[in-house]
């Protein structure tokens, strides 16, 4: 991995990812895409080369990757969980028309390949916890349809044409550096802001819906290392489970109120977002990861809201007298 092509850039995973890849391979290595062009002081735009793209044209795309010389492209492009299900048939253009372009141009191309698939390709027939590497996928919403489509069409084109691609089923993830992006779990973003602003949240999950988390540091970093394995030890290629932590609303506020005693955690639950979040797995078994290429994260819940609230800051009126 020399030279890199990101899509989907200015989002929550792409902005630190850009930041990283560029941090180790050199910033005009790394071209970030999106079909939006963010403001001019953006950190992917400021920071090295940027392109608006629109993933669905594979000729477009083909273009960027000949000029650029990448031989890696991150396809981080997608429309999430709870936009997924209020636009099912956009998220299935963009989500599979992209990948399917992506797809062409990498055989094309001979690049490699990393497309992230998520929590939602597990259905409520699969096993809660812990929720093996190999079981059953039935998903229940559209953007989980599309992960399963994805992880089998990222495995039918290494087999088929030989293309390296590669792929992580990430949790729920936590960001300081970019907003929530449409995600059944983007209340593990919102609380930190909201309880900057206002001292108090009001969480659209119920106290006890306990699923997967991870630190976007581990997420990115499990990005990276996965497409710098050695493909000799890769048993499974694409959709390796990954996790770091498990939390519920409640656990988070709790260790939120260690450092903002006067916090408040109300509850508004969200029929739609609760009944995607019962269908997702309670724990995941990441054994694969850690066994086939030394998986393993960093943060867990304390380390991860010290640091959320060391990057986002705490209003010296909000903090413990």
């Amino acid at each position: 991995m020399k030279r890199t092509l990101v899509t989907g850039a200015a989002g929550q995973i792409g902005t630190e990812l850009v930041q990283a890849l560029r941090d180790q391979l050199g910033d005009e290595a790394v071209l970030a895409t999106d079909l939006r062009t963010p403001d001019p002081g953006h950190a992917i735009r400021a920071g090295g080369p940027f392109a608006a793209l629109d993933c669905t044209d594979g000729s477009a795309l083909q273009a960027l990757i000949r000029s650029h010389r990448a031989d890696t492209v991150f396809h981080l492009a997608a429309l999430l969980s709870a936009v997924g299900e209020s636009r099912p048939q956009e998220a299935w253009r963009v989500n599979m028309g992209g990948l399917i372009e992506v797809l062409e141009v990498a055989r094309q191309e001979e690049v490699a390949l990393f497309t992230p698939s998520s929590i939602a390709a597990f259905g409520p027939d699969t096993p809660r916890d812990p929720t093996p590497q190999d079981t059953i996928q039935r998903p229940s919403t559209m953007y989980g349809v599309t992960k399963v489509a994805g992880e089998l069409l990222c495995d039918y084109y290494h087999t088929r044409y030989g293309v390296d691609t590669r792929g992580l089923r990430y949790p729920g993830l936590i960001s300081h550096s970019a907003p929530p992006g449409g995600g059944t779990t983007d209340y593990a973003v919102e609380i930190f802001h909201r309880a900057l602003d206002s001292g108090r949240y009001t969480s659209f999950l119920a106290a006890d819906t306990q699923l997967d988390m991870m630190y976007m540091p581990d997420a990115v970093r499990a990005a990276i290392e996965l497409m710098e394995a050695d493909p000799e030890r890769l048993e499974h290629r694409n959709a390796f489970n990954v996790t770091a932590m498990q939390l519920t609303p409640a656990r988070l506020g709790e260790a939120i109120r260690a450092h903002l005693p006067a916090f408040t955690l109300d509850y508004d639950v969200d029929p739609v977002r609760q009944r995607i979040a019962d269908s997702w797995p309670d724990r995941l078994d990441d054994s694969a990861a850690r066994a086939e290429w030394g998986w393993s994260p960093r943060y867990d819940l304390d380390s991860m809201v010290e640091d959320m609230f060391a990057h986002l800051g705490t209003p010296q009126s909000l903090r413990q007298e």
